[in-house]
């Protein structure tokens, strides 16, 4: 995310709340790891962004070299063999592939938090009956509204590791500049993952206390 350098740890030093026990500490220890594997995403978004130009720049220098020895009826030694063979191209696409491999571990682990919110919930059903507790564990939110907050988190991320799938399968087969240039914006910006989704988390943040309000 934006702005954050380093991973959140639950200690006694950030717990604004004083419900840090059984239900609330789970949310709360829930909330730091979300935090944690964001940011551990937008690392390797950077590092995929960074390999996929790599590809794209291989491809088009391939693409353009062998254009020119098309167009030569005489062609040079300098012209008859592309820059970046295949070899290297192979290299890069596993670079690629491994990172979308963390990221595949990334959004399970986020599925996990995901199903560890639904159960929270469902436990608390059963203790106190389907409107659930009384008062909220923090500050406003009830643990219905940390559940499906969760799943909005994880669809997010699920769709945006779709994306990036399709363009690991793609890119290095694109030959056109104006195509190559729409994935790397793609994986670059991540369009399934929008500014409202990191506000997300920060509300999540805020209502556990890992923010000062």
């Amino acid at each position: 995310m934006d702005g954050e350098s380093g991973d959140i740890t639950v200690t006694s030093a950030n717990r604004k709340c004083s419900a840090v026990t059984g239900s609330a500490r789970k949310i709360k220890d829930n909330a730091a790891d979300w935090h944690n594997l964001m940011l551990r995403w937008e690392k390797l978004n950077e590092d995929g962004f960074n390999v996929a130009a790599n590809i794209v720049n291989m491809r088009l220098s391939q693409s353009n070299q062998l254009q020119l020895v098309v167009e030569s009826s005489t062609p040079s030694p300098a012209t008859s063999a592309p820059k970046g063979g295949a070899a290297e191209l192979q290299n890069e696409c596993c670079k690629l592939q491994d990172v979308v491999d963390k990221m595949v571990i990334l959004v399970t682990k986020m599925e996990h938090l995901m199903t560890s919110q639904r159960g929270i919930h469902d436990l608390e059903e059963f203790q106190f009956g389907p409107k659930g507790r009384k008062f909220p564990l923090f500050h406003t939110w009830y643990t219905k509204h940390f559940e499906s907050t969760s799943g909005v988190l994880w669809e997010a991320f699920s769709q945006e590791l779709k994306l990036k799938q399709t363009i690991l399968q793609e890119l290095a087969h694109t030959a056109t500049s104006d195509l190559c240039m729409v994935y790397l914006s793609c994986w670059l910006h991540q369009p399934c993952i929008p500014p409202k989704i990191r506000l997300t988390l920060e509300s999540v943040l805020l209502e556990t206390g890992h923010r000062p309000l």
